[in-house]
């Protein structure tokens, strides 16, 4: 929802070849933004056409792919420079700690993104903060404002949950006006009699 009307292509588990000419040479992240990119949708995301590597990859480890989340796609996405890239074990079973980030250095190396006083991960590609909230569920912050940055579902769903208030408010004003309306008719016809 961030990237709403901007060109900024955010896909998930989408082949992404880095190779021309070597249809066997592909990842498939779990997740992965490419800023300054056609949001235009697609079957695959071939590098060597869109001129651009993802900015950030986030996977989401399991029993059955950790060994891949951990090793091999770390080594492809250093080889064609992806920047930044996370790992989540939303289980808690795979990783400690579950979140981990990872900047790629100037050595073509990855290397750990330590968390702030409150644990936080800064993305810098993405100008956010990722963190995990009580119930270990990934928040992602706008790094200037702070604010929790929401899915367009969740986004949609305030703001119908905001129209049902405003709503609320405006039927219980209703009533009350109603109310008022009634006694002073009431008062009207008693002064009438």
């Amino acid at each position: 929802f961030r990237y709403q009307d901007q060109k900024v292509y955010v896909a998930s588990d989408l082949l992404v070849y880095h190779q021309e000419g070597v249809p066997r040479d592909f990842v498939v992240p779990d997740g992965f933004v490419v800023l300054d990119c056609d949001p235009r949708k697609r079957r695959t995301f071939k590098t060597w056409e869109e001129q651009r590597v993802p900015n950030v990859v986030f996977e989401f480890t399991s029993k059955s792919s950790r060994r891949s989340d951990e090793i091999f796609k770390p080594r492809t996405y250093a080889e064609i420079g992806v920047p930044e890239y996370f790992l989540y074990d939303p289980q808690g079973e795979y990783l400690e700690p579950r979140l981990q980030g990872f900047r790629l250095g100037g050595d073509g190396r990855y290397q750990p993104i330590a968390g702030d006083e409150s644990g936080r991960l800064e993305c810098r590609q993405l100008a956010v903060l990722l963190e995990l909230d009580d119930s270990d569920e990934l928040v992602i912050r706008d790094a200037r404002s702070n604010e929790i940055l929401l899915t367009e579902a969740d986004a949609n769903a305030r703001k119908a949950a905001d129209a049902t208030a405003v709503a609320n408010r405006l039927a219980e004003h209703n009533r009350l006006m109603e109310e008022e309306l009634q006694r002073l008719r009431r008062q009207l016809d008693e002064r009438q009699v």
